[in-house]
């Protein structure tokens, strides 16, 4: 036999997975100012980590607290034929069951007025709530629930969204969503010495928060109801369980602790879980409880929506982007929700970092049998940042060039407009792109991959430099103001209430900050004990990466007006008079020592109407440079290394900041690698139309440890104040996500150099998320020859 060359040796290699190890590297405290600026330890973090901090399920049981589950749709959509819960009423332990009839007021949930809390006559989704069942104990709920029996007159279902834009089914305006500058027709007819046309497809992702969906409804005397919940939306809450139960929303107060996570899946869809529980409180005069179970919480909630794009490019022979004519397409699932705002900032983001002087930007959303998507981590914007670095990536391709030399020579600059017509003010991006080029060492490395690569035939090394942009606001108007109500008690502590909910971000830790720093106290005097509607009404949801923004600039002003009231008893008094005297004395001085603050955000709101207007306050930047390693005949891969390059402004805890960005970037990889939703469509007839296959952890993967970058290096940009927000500070929740996408086009980096010794060049088609099943198909190979599948093959996917 002749020897195998050693190139092919690399086929029966094993990855080899060291200890992860990291850096960080940040300004302290860079304006000096007393609590802003520290690396100060997330307020809840001691009692997380050790057991303490309780969660819904943990809150000890109420007298007579009773327990619910859903009965929801089997099938993705039908009429309603008959109820009969007569099995389940009759098992001990079953304290009754409510449907449509039951609810007293509007049977109602959401924003629009197009869902219903409990199916009435029709079901558009498997999962979608028909009733709810009381019982002693969670298991005889469960269990009572799957013995309502439903009948029902199935109707044809629309599940994909190829499946809906064949039927135009859409949601939303019925001329769609549009953003254009410049002319684009023009541009390709006599601009551009290349136009080229594709498409990308964006999957969906499932929040996976470790706590599930849940609440618990206590009712109260003469219509009252307390609505202890997991949610980012406690105004929502009360004003959908008011109309429900058919009071006023003063009569319902909701209050949130904490959540044990969220993610913006409890946006809004945490309401139909909470109505749902009050709405059987209230007919039994019992508190009642509802949790989740995992596979339940997967089929009925959303998830993030997957996108669709299709697209037109020009552009030169130097690779400077001319025009761009591009459509894009979501999955809204069976109702509106929050998909026509998710849209509105997917075309938002279209143009990521580039300047592109024609444009047309066109979006449809398409109403399908799926349960309704939702809020998630960048609402939109990943998925259109991921569909345009597609664009980029093919235009590269196309003509032979390094595709980060196509993305540094496109740049933005500090006064370009965006496509809708927004001046960019402190743009960042050129100097987080050069500063990360230059700390990842970019040019060696990738040198090095190409040595590797040219010895090793079955690994294959990819590194990629991604950059992104993030707008930081509600694209709804309305929704960029924030409340907060202050109080100082006599011995000198203070505690603070505000708009917003607490979900393992660190929001309360920065308000604590804001609050310590503006009253000039120790940290340690501050408290923040929960959100509750009772304290500060009409809050905006915890979204948006607005939350430090608006509810630190009302803890601020709140503040300040304390502040200002004892100005002058504290020139009265000796100099050096601690905090506690000088309250002390204030409270006999008979000063308010109570403070409410409000702040709406200015010169903020895109009219789509007129065209006019700014769409947000301010923009962060971001840049990362991931790369791989690929293991051709598997499709498996590893982070080698990641750097990330990211403007937090001045941030207010460097510590939290940090963990959100990988925090952010690791859910970015699961969404661009291995998270996949699969549901009953076309493309899998194997399984019910309409179910959900991948629910729970053992058909749904998640990053895990095994999943980070071996070595991860994170970088907060220095001297960039941002002076419109809160102590010159940037919105940090989302922007980073979208940098996980760094490691997608690192992976197709490598399965270029795979194709490359197939003889193979140029572009081609790899849709996220990057799976193993993807990643190998995309290198053919004499394996994948024998077993006659086509040199050009994509895999099936849910979209």
């Amino acid at each position: 036999h002749a020897p195998i060359p050693t190139r092919h040796l690399s086929a029966i290699t094993k990855f080899e997975r060291p200890v992860s190890k990291g850096l960080q590297s940040f300004q302290v405290n860079p304006t000096q100012k007393h609590a802003i600026g520290k690396l100060v330890t997330h307020r809840s973090a001691h009692l997380q980590v050790s057991g303490e901090a309780e969660y819904i399920d943990d809150l000890a049981p109420k007298h007579e607290m009773l327990y619910a589950a859903l009965v929801v749709s089997t099938i993705p959509h039908g009429e309603i034929l008959r109820i009969d819960a007569k099995k389940a009423l009759s098992r001990e332990g079953v304290r009754g069951f409510y449907c449509a009839e039951d609810i007293k007021g509007l049977n109602e949930v959401g924003h629009w007025g197009d869902e219903e809390l409990f199916a009435s006559k029709t079901v558009h989704c498997v999962g979608q709530p028909i009733g709810i069942v009381a019982a002693d104990t969670h298991r005889g709920a469960v269990e009572a629930a799957r013995l309502v029996e439903i009948e029902y007159k199935k109707l044809p279902a629309i599940i994909s969204i190829e499946d809906a834009v064949k039927a135009e089914s859409f949601q939303g305006e019925e001329e769609g969503y549009l953003l254009e500058r410049g002319d684009t027709r023009k541009a390709f007819e006599s601009g551009c010495d290349h136009v080229l046309e594709g498409q990308m497809k964006v999957g969906g992702q499932e929040h996976f928060y470790l706590e599930t969906q849940c609440s618990e409804a206590v009712p109260g005397e003469n219509g009252e109801m307390m609505i202890l919940a997991s949610t980012q939306n406690p105004n929502l809450t009360i004003e959908c369980v008011a109309h429900n139960l058919h009071v006023p929303v003063h009569k319902i107060v909701c209050k949130v602790k904490r959540m044990g996570g969220a993610f913006g899946g409890k946006e809004s869809r945490s309401v139909n879980y909470s109505a749902a529980a009050a709405v059987a409180a209230d007919h039994l005069q019992r508190p009642v409880r509802i949790v989740l179970d995992r596979n339940v919480d997967m089929a009925t909630s959303g998830q993030r929506h997957s996108f669709l794009g299709k697209y037109k490019v020009g552009f030169s022979k130097e690779g400077k982007l001319q025009a761009l004519d591009i459509t894009l397409y979501s999955n809204a699932g069976w109702c509106q929700d929050l998909s026509i705002p998710v849209m509105h900032r997917g075309l938002f983001h279209i143009d990521n970092v580039y300047y592109i002087p024609n444009v047309r930007a066109f979006g449809r959303v398409c109403k399908t049998n799926q349960p309704s998507h939702t809020a998630f981590r960048g609402f939109g914007g990943p998925q259109g940042l991921m569909i345009a670095e597609g664009v980029i990536d093919h235009v590269a391709r196309h003509l032979g060039m390094a595709p980060e030399s196509l993305r540094e020579i496109n740049l933005y600059g500090e006064g370009q407009k965006t496509h809708f017509g927004q001046v960019l003010d402190n743009c960042t991006i050129q100097r987080a792109w050069n500063e990360c080029k230059k700390r990842a060492d970019f040019e060696h490395r990738k040198a090095e991959n190409d040595r590797f690569n040219r010895s090793h035939r079955w690994r294959k090394r990819g590194i990629a430099i991604i950059p992104t942009k993030f707008g930081i606001a509600f694209t709804a108007k309305f929704m960029n103001q924030g409340g907060a109500l202050v109080h100082v008690y006599t011995d000198g502590s203070v505690l603070v209430s505000h708009g917003g909910t607490e979900m393992g971000q660190g929001l309360h830790t920065k308000m604590v900050q804001v609050a310590a720093n503006t009253l000039n106290v120790p940290i340690e005097y501050v408290h923040i004990a929960e959100t509750a509607t009772d304290k500060v009404p009409n809050a905006s949801p915890t979204a948006a990466s607005m939350s430090s923004d608006i509810n630190g600039m009302a803890v601020f002003k709140a503040c300040q007006k304390i502040a200002e009231r004892l100005k002058p008893l504290r020139a009265q008094m000796p100099k050096g008079t601690n905090w506690k005297d000088l309250v002390h004395r204030a409270y006999f001085e008979r000063i308010n020592l109570s403070g409410q603050g409000f702040y709406k955000v200015p010169e903020v709101g895109y009219d789509f109407k007129s065209k006019s207007g700014p769409g947000f306050s301010y923009f962060s930047y971001g840049v990362a440079c991931s790369e791989v390693e690929v293991d051709v005949l598997t499709g498996d891969h590893q982070i080698l290394r990641t750097d990330i390059i990211m403007d937090v402004g001045n941030s207010l805890n460097p510590a939290i900041d940090i963990g959100q960005i990988e925090g952010a970037f690791t859910q970015g990889i699961g969404l661009f690698t291995i998270e996949e939703m699969i549901w009953g469509d076309s493309d899998h007839p194997w399984l019910r139309p309409g179910n959900l296959f991948t629910q729970g952890p053992g058909a749904y993967k998640i990053p895990s440890f095994n999943d980070v970058p071996i070595d991860f290096r994170i970088n907060l940009l220095k001297n960039a104040p941002n002076p419109k927000a809160i102590h010159s500070s940037k919105a940090i929740g989302e922007p980073p996500l979208f940098l996980g996408s760094s490691v997608f086009y690192a992976i197709k980096d490598a399965c270029q150099a795979a194709r490359k010794d197939r003889g193979l060049n140029g572009p081609f088609v790899m849709n996220s998320p990057a799976t193993s099943e993807r990643i190998r198909m995309v290198c053919p190979d004499h394996i994948t020859k024998k077993l006659n599948i086509p040199e050009v093959y994509e895999p099936a996917g849910s979209w």
